[in-house]
């Protein structure tokens, strides 16, 4: 199938529109042959180019009704051109389908994700390819050749809307800052230039493999949450790297070997990071989560509020694509608190497996993650077993097989940190200079750390600007 070529024909003066409108008419006929992806065109801008191609075709096009249906699928392609859900095109119509395509859970995608590619049925497969053809003949009608058409049925009869519409490119917003391409954006890429999308049904089939399907597959961070009793995609997640993370070297090797462990499908263990505040703990476990995100890393935030809800959360997972890092954030509990029970049960497996597919990750200011008090110990006329007592709060640690700490620097170490920060930014100070400021930041702060660091070289970073 080759592509169209109508902005070039236009410009050599050979402009055809029986020729253009008689591709439309073919690529709509086609579209009743749509099986596995037909629910790519449910939504608004679907529908509204839809529409619009089919009153291009009718033996005698209204001229009002035409610029009307055109105005419209403008309108519904700019607005899904301002939702983040959109892949990065040029062209608003091409970028809505292919985003739509790729998202769309259906029963070929969904058949991927939960088993793999190799035991995919070749039937779906072989209808996939079918139905992956049949899009592209719509994705060929490109914006310029749109417009174009619609400007010679509507100018004749309505010249007074000739200079109404420009072609829908470049309407999602500009960049504030360049974000590294995500797998999504690579895809649909690979899509946009592609002759023939009936041979990426491999690298499509890759991807739902790896990322999964439907919406949530867009993003790389998720969050539960508990009132709504769901998973909502986090849009902007922190965008720390592993490298900005100074004197974690050996934590973060021990982290990166249980992680790509995971990730193989091999045998990991659940996590405990723990040390003072401002230590990286934090931040490691996202640097962690955006250094794996292209391998199908995914974090889904749990708050210590909906710990009981930890069951439900993984039912949510179960038979996804993505691996997942189940992360609860700075958790204790109090000696009164009894939720941490739904953490130790989850950690130990009840009659239902946890999924391979589910870690398990917490950070914490201290070790032992319930409140413990001296009172509560050598009490035998308050608690017969008053030891069992004290060894069940002990025990939730313990459930942890990687335990992790991260300790405060010493002024040495913390004068490293600020060096290195200094050096990624750039900055143009003499060492000397430079670590005078970091010890007066120091002396005016409480407590030494890498957060205070990173603090100080932001405050420095303003100032420099």
């Amino acid at each position: 199938m080759e592509p169209l070529v109508y902005e070039q024909k236009e410009q050599s003066g050979s402009w055809h529109l029986p020729e253009v409108r008689t591709s439309i008419k073919t690529a709509l006929q086609t579209l009743d042959g749509l099986t596995l992806l037909r629910n790519v065109f449910l939504e608004p801008a679907g529908q509204a180019v839809l529409d619009l191609l089919r009153v291009l075709v009718v033996s005698d096009p209204d001229p009002l009704v035409v610029a009307t249906s055109y105005s419209h699928a403008f309108y519904t392609l700019a607005a899904c051109a301002n939702d983040d859900a959109t892949v990065h095109l040029s062209d608003a119509w091409q970028a809505y389908l292919v985003s739509r395509m790729i998202d769309d859970r259906n029963p070929w995608s969904e058949q991927v994700e939960r088993v793999g590619r190799a035991r995919v049925s070749s039937t779906l497969r072989a209808q996939g390819q079918r139905d992956l053809r049949t899009l592209q003949r719509l994705f060929r009608f490109d914006a310029q050749t749109l417009w174009r058409l619609v400007d010679t049925v509507v100018a004749p009869s309505l010249p007074a809307l000739r200079e109404s519409w420009i072609p829908w490119r470049d309407l999602a917003p500009l960049p504030q800052h360049v974000m590294p391409e995500q797998a999504r954006d690579t895809l649909a890429s690979h899509l946009s230039t592609c002759n023939d999308w009936g041979i990426l049904v491999e690298t499509l089939e890759h991807y739902w493999s790896r990322h999964g399907t439907g919406s949530l597959a867009r993003y790389r961070a998720l969050r539960w949450a508990g009132v709504e009793k769901q998973l909502l995609g986090i849009a902007y997640p922190d965008g720390i790297r592993l490298e900005n993370l100074v004197g974690h070297e050996r934590q973060q090797a021990r982290l990166t070997t249980n992680i790509e462990r995971f990730l193989a499908g091999a045998r990991a263990q659940d996590m405990l990071l723990y040390g003072p505040p401002g230590t990286g703990k934090s931040s490691t476990i996202k640097a962690l989560a955006n250094t794996y995100a292209p391998q199908g890393l995914c974090l889904v935030e749990v708050s210590k509020e909906d710990i009981a809800d930890l069951s439900l959360v993984v039912a949510h997972l179960r038979n996804r694509a993505p691996r997942y890092l189940l992360f609860i954030d700075d958790l204790s509990f109090e000696e009164h608190e009894t939720a941490y029970k739904a953490l130790k049960v989850m950690l130990e497996g009840t009659a239902e497996a946890r999924p391979a597919n589910v870690l398990i990750c917490v950070t914490s200011n201290r070790m032992n993650l319930i409140r413990e008090n001296f009172s509560e110990r050598g009490k035998p006329t308050e608690d017969v077993n008053w030891r069992d007592t004290m060894d069940e709060k002990q025990s939730l640690a313990h459930r942890f097989a990687l335990r992790v700490t991260f300790i405060s620097p010493d002024q040495k170490q913390y004068l490293h940190i600020v060096a290195e920060l200094a050096r990624q930014r750039g900055f143009e100070l003499s060492p000397e200079l430079l670590q005078e400021r970091a010890l007066q930041w120091e002396r005016l702060h409480t407590g030494r750390s890498g957060r205070l660091a990173r603090q100080f070289i932001d405050d420095l970073a303003a100032e420099l600007q």
